[in-house]
């Protein structure tokens, strides 16, 4: 509980924002902006509060002639960084700074000094340092007869090598049932439809060309033995192994 408290009241960990303002939030509005009676990092008892208690307006030139703290607009990005610094003033000419706080896209945080920057930056290397050497710890190995050795997990390393390279199984049994019954399934529902053969017929330009080639053909009759006539017919002078022999005898 002692850390939690401490992390709440270090203002490092706190923020503010006013959800009103942030769409109409500007250079001439911020401060007004920053004063608000609920942000947790404005001081009541500054000249700015004084000046606006009165009614007077808060300008430089009246800051200047003031003594205590005060807050002044340091840096401006529009639309969305604002620096407001917080600050003792001694004389006219001469303020000692206290806090910086920056406002992002209407959030309001306070800027850390260089002695919390330093802090948490050795708290971050001192943990990883601590880290690594109880790392470096886990790899020390003694024994008797040899002595110490660093082993750095070599056989955890091929370990872990060969379950790489060993083939994991594709599926599971019950995966591939599930698998072959959904296709079933689909098969049965869709069924497969296979095209049927078209038998071409003969077209035009066959049929034209079959007729002139059977009138082509022409007949060959020779005289045989007993007065008979053997008749052969042939296509365009060349033997044809198909064609017709007719034999007639008186």
């Amino acid at each position: 509980m002692s850390g939690e408290t401490k992390i709440s009241e270090n203002p490092l960990f706190v923020s503010w924002v006013d959800s009103a303002w942030i769409p109409v939030l500007n250079q001439s509005n911020v401060m007004d902006y920053f004063s608000e009676r609920t942000n947790p990092f404005y001081d009541r008892t500054c000249n700015n509060e004084i000046l606006k208690m009165q009614k007077l307006g808060v300008l430089d030139a009246q800051l200047g002639n003031m003594q205590g703290p005060e807050y002044c607009l340091l840096h401006v990005q529009e639309p969305i960084l604002y620096v407001i610094r917080k600050q003792i003033r001694h004389s006219p000419t001469q303020v000692t700074p206290v806090n910086d706080y920056y406002i992002i896209a209407g959030v309001i945080y306070q800027a850390p000094d260089i002695g919390s920057v330093l802090n948490s930056r050795i708290l971050t290397g001192v943990s990883h340092l601590q880290s690594a050497f109880e790392e470096a710890r886990g790899y020390a190995r003694y024994h008797p007869s040899r002595g110490y050795w660093w082993d750095f997990g070599k056989e955890k390393e091929d370990a872990k090598k060969e379950e790489k390279d060993k083939k994991e199984e594709p599926s599971s049994m019950f995966q591939r049932r599930r698998v072959d019954m959904l296709l079933d399934q689909l098969t049965r529902q869709f069924p497969h439809k296979v095209p049927q053969p078209q038998v071409a017929g003969p077209t035009q330009a066959e049929g034209e060309a079959a007729v002139p080639s059977e009138v082509a053909a022409s007949v060959k009759s020779e005289k045989v033995e007993g007065g008979g006539v053997k008749r052969e017919r042939q296509g365009e002078g060349k033997p044809d192994s198909n064609s017709k022999k007719i034999k007639v005898e008186r």
